[in-house]
């Protein structure tokens, strides 16, 4: 069994469009990925093959999936089934602090 860790401080942000950065890491089944989103920046409206479960640390976000929409706080947590359109917007003047998990892993975040 190999052993592997990591200190998400020494972990670059991955600047990924205007508001939006991004730091990951992966497993061989997992990603997880440290996203932070400014009050302003741009939705895109997307969806890919994975299951996405989000984890919010920081700030409020509104989550549109299909056609239903949440609003999250520190400690909301959503799970974003496989191919489902889904996009968020920043609630309010805060930065939003979220940590996804994808599976299978992201081999794009790599």
């Amino acid at each position: 069994m190999d052993l592997e860790s990591v200190d998400w401080e020494q972990i670059p942000w991955t600047h990924v469009r205007e508001g939006v950065d991004r730091k990951a890491f992966s497993g061989e089944g997992a990603t997880v990925a440290l996203n932070r989103l400014m009050p302003g920046h741009e939705p895109r409206p997307h969806s890919h093959p994975h299951e996405q479960i989000a984890y919010i640390l920081s700030g409020h976000i509104r989550f549109f999936v299909g056609d239903k929409d949440t609003v999250l706080g520190p400690g909301g947590v959503l799970r974003i089934p496989p191919h489902a359109e889904h996009w968020g917007e920043v609630v309010g003047d805060e930065p939003v602090l979220n940590l996804d998990v994808f599976t299978p892993r992201r081999s794009e975040y790599a």
